[in-house]
Formats: C-alpha cells, structure tokens, sequence
C-alpha cells in the first residue's frame, strides 16, 4: 500500500500532458517466444472527442503493460474469495456493466448498494464511482479491490501470489523497467487497460464524422435535436457526461438512504448527487441509475418527464418555476430512444483486445 500512496502523491503534483491516441488493434500476448519489445500503444484521439483528460506522461500504455493489466481484470485470485475478479462485474458485451443487475454481488454473495458502472472512454472523464470517489484512473481500483464487499483483496496477499505465478513475473519484466511486482506497477497496468478502453465507432460516431455507415433516420435525427435541446446539458459533448454532479429527483430509498457525493465531500450541497452517467452504449447497459432501480429506457425518461421529486439538492434544471421534470411527449420519448440506440459501439463491446479469452 505504501507504494500505491507514493504513486498517488507522484501523480498529484505530475503536469497534465494531453496525448492524441488512436484506436488501432494490437495482437493478444499469450505468448512471449518474440522479442521481448515493449512497444507503445499509440492511436488517434477520435476527432468528435474532447480532449483527454487523463496524463499519459505518467503511465503510457504499452503492449505488455496492457496485456498485464488485462490479465489482471480478469483474475479472480485477486478477490479474496478466488472468484471474483474486475470482469466478474464488467461485463464487455454490456459496456462492462453488471447487465440485468440492479446492484452487484461482491465475494461471498455479499450485496452493495450500487449499480455497476461502465468502462469506456474513461481517459475523457476527471472522476470516477458514483460519487466520485477516485480523481485518477490509475487509482480507481483501489476501491473496488479493497472493498471489503467487493473484492475484499489485500495487496500483499495479491502480490505474493504474483510473485510466485511465472506468467506474471514475465509480465511484470517485460511491462516495467523496474521489473517490480509491487502495488505501483499493479495499479499503472489496470490503468493502461482501462485506459484503452475507447467506445468510438458507433453509428452516431460515424454520422459525427460524416465517415460510410453513417446515415441516421429521420426518427433518429429527430430524437438527436430533442435530445440537443433537453438533454444535452448534463449528458455533454460526444462522451455524453459533464463530469458533473447532480440530483435528478429519484425518490430517496429510506432502506439504504444513499446519500451520494456527501460521502466523499461532507458538504450539505453534495447531499443525494451522483455524478452524470457517459448514455454511450446505453442500449445494453440496463439497469439504469446509482441503484439500478429502473430497467428500461422507457422507465428512465418516464422519470423525467414525470417521476422527479422535490429531494435536497434537486438540480435546478429540472425545476422550472416549481414545475418539476422535463416536459416530454410520448412521441418525443420514442424518438430519443431511438437516438440513444445509435450509441451502441458494437465494434467495443466485441472488441478482442478486451475479451477474457
């Protein structure tokens, strides 16, 4: 652990570099008969994207470092109980999502309160967890391996365990210069992976970049303009998130009573906000919410047209003049999930660079 907080001191104080990538393939490693050449992933921010907010400077993905950290996604000897890995939860048929999960089971069946979130395109965002636990994607992990509900993992078990494992030894040589299994290297590798993790080639994505494959209906277009106009605020530029934090009037759970962001910031203005969910590949990612507590498309803009409620905190975009919600019209409705359907990156979600085997 003392390793990972160095790392996290290094990173704070780092000068934010922003590096143009691209989304070419590199070959699966599962072997390592050729020349030990850790080469650099390198590919081409997409041209609809905003600017990278992550700093490549310190941990630029490289072939064996990714492959590490995929390995390391993968593992369920990490968990305490040997079965449940990242991959357990973050599924990549489903964006990396628990898929018909309203919240996730962790190691001995053990249940959380939160739904699982996707992977992608994480390298866009300044915040991670719903609340916005983490600020750093190299750091993230740390939350879900240590949880005590998640992964319950311990970092020198883990790294004992890699230790006397040849394949990760290997790995670890060729990744680092250092060599060092050490909690470090372990988190820069999840980093790498996740970091590549890019969802970019969707329908809306070619139609974006006038690219063949491209054409929109007109229900489509339709539901993309109402979108501009009633949506897009929050869920901002092509990533589809501000980054920011906002209640949108879920009725409070009493059961669980989640209180949001207060949980990291302690600030009464943070009460019950949970932070802006990317919609790209929202078609296979339900359930929907913090808590996973509507399962359609159909049920999340019913929300909003007619299901927000007055809690703390409620964002004032969906207050106008004590009229609570967006005015939407069935019609509307439909058009907007036919807009979100054209966010579905099949290219990513079947993405062999990702997958387990």
């Amino acid at each position: 652990m003392n390793l990972a907080l160095e790392y996290m001191r290094k990173i704070a104080v780092a000068p934010i570099l922003i590096l143009l990538f691209s989304c070419s393939k590199s070959n699966d490693v599962t072997e390592y008969t050729d020349v030990p050449v850790n080469t650099p992933l390198t590919f081409n921010k997409p041209s609809n994207f905003p600017s990278a907010a992550y700093n490549f400077q310190n941990n630029p993905p490289t072939k064996y470092g990714f492959e590490l950290g995929k390995k390391l996604f993968y593992d369920g000897r990490l968990a305490s109980d040997g079965v449940v890995s990242c991959g357990f939860c973050h599924i990549q048929e489903n964006a990396f999502t628990h898929h018909g999960h309203t919240i996730s089971e962790g190691v001995n069946n053990q249940r959380g309160t939160r739904n699982t979130p996707p992977i992608q395109n994480m390298v866009f965002q300044t915040s991670f967890m719903w609340d916005g636990a983490a600020n750093h994607l190299d750091l993230q992990p740390m939350i879900p391996f240590t949880s005590p509900i998640e992964m319950n993992g311990n970092f020198d078990t883990a790294l004992n365990m890699m230790r006397n494992d040849a394949q990760y030894k290997r790995l670890f040589e060729l990744a680092f210069t250092d060599k060092q299994i050490n909690s470090e290297n372990m988190l820069k590798a999840l980093g790498q992976f996740m970091a590549m993790a890019v969802s970019s080639n969707s329908r809306f994505d070619k139609y974006r970049r006038n690219e063949p494959g491209g054409t929109l209906t007109q229900d489509e277009l339709d539901g993309y303009a109402i979108f501009n106009n009633k949506c897009a605020s929050c869920h901002a530029t092509d990533i589809f998130t501000d980054n920011s934090f906002r209640n949108n009037g879920l009725p409070i759970n009493a059961t669980v009573n989640d209180i949001g962001r207060y949980r990291v910031t302690l600030l009464d203005v943070d009460k019950y906000k949970f932070k802006v969910p990317s919609l790209r590949n929202i078609e296979v990612t339900a359930p929907y919410m913090h808590d996973g507590r509507l399962a359609t498309l159909d049920a999340v803009l019913n929300h909003y047209s007619s299901g927000v409620t007055a809690t703390q905190n409620l964002d004032p975009l969906l207050n106008n003049g004590g009229t609570l919600g967006i005015p939407l019209t069935d019609v509307e409705k439909a058009k907007i999930i036919a807009f979100l359907k054209t966010l579905t990156d099949n290219q990513f979600l079947t993405d062999k660079r990702f997958s387990e085997f």
